[in-house]
């Protein structure tokens, strides 16, 4: 993370240039995901008050973090610690949005399936249902026979992944008591 001071009169002691390069870089570990960031420092002093300023774009937003206190590392550890609740926040709501698009409770590839709203009957006279399958599971992929062995009695068909091909295969249970594969 690129740090650029200004309004301090003198340069930092060791001492709180190593505590603020510590605290910068538990931000720049929260912080930079894509390149690196630059934090900007302003420091104003009014007789024994320093407040301190921190501004880091980030994806779009600025952050800024201010604290004030008669001791200098005092105010730039509360501007730092102000911006790391903001990050924070920020991450949330980016993963929240995440996880909005996706929901996680979808069903699993060998639970019943969901009959859709009403369909139109067929040609003869029975009503035709679609079924949505959940091809993104995270199941391990399986072989044809582990595939028959864990398909129920009362399930018409199972959507697995074949581990010898990698492919998306159905295995449909047919009217006699037989199976029929499709293969992806």
């Amino acid at each position: 993370m690129n740090i650029s001071y200004k309004g301090i009169k003198q340069e930092l002691s060791p001492k709180i240039q190593k505590k603020m390069d510590a605290k910068f870089a538990k931000l720049s570990k929260l912080l930079e995901r894509r390149g690196e960031k630059e934090a900007h420092v302003m420091v104003n002093s009014e007789r024994h008050l320093h407040r301190a300023e921190i501004t880091i774009q980030f994806y779009g937003h600025q952050l800024v973090g201010v604290g004030s206190d008669a001791d200098l590392l005092n105010a730039l550890s509360q501007a730092c610690e102000k911006l790391e609740t903001q990050a924070l926040k920020n991450l949330s709501k980016w993963r929240e949005r995440r996880t909005e698009v996706a929901p996680a409770s979808e069903p699993r590839l060998a639970a019943k399936p969901k009959a859709a709203k009403k369909a139109p009957k067929a040609a003869n006279g029975m009503s035709q249902r679609i079924y949505k399958v959940n091809h993104r599971d995270d199941r391990k992929p399986m072989t044809l026979d582990e595939a028959v062995l864990e398909m129920e009695q009362d399930q018409d068909y199972l959507v697995y992944r074949d581990a010898d091909k990698d492919r998306v295969s159905v295995l449909v249970r047919r009217r006699d008591g037989h199976f029929d594969l499709i293969e992806g």
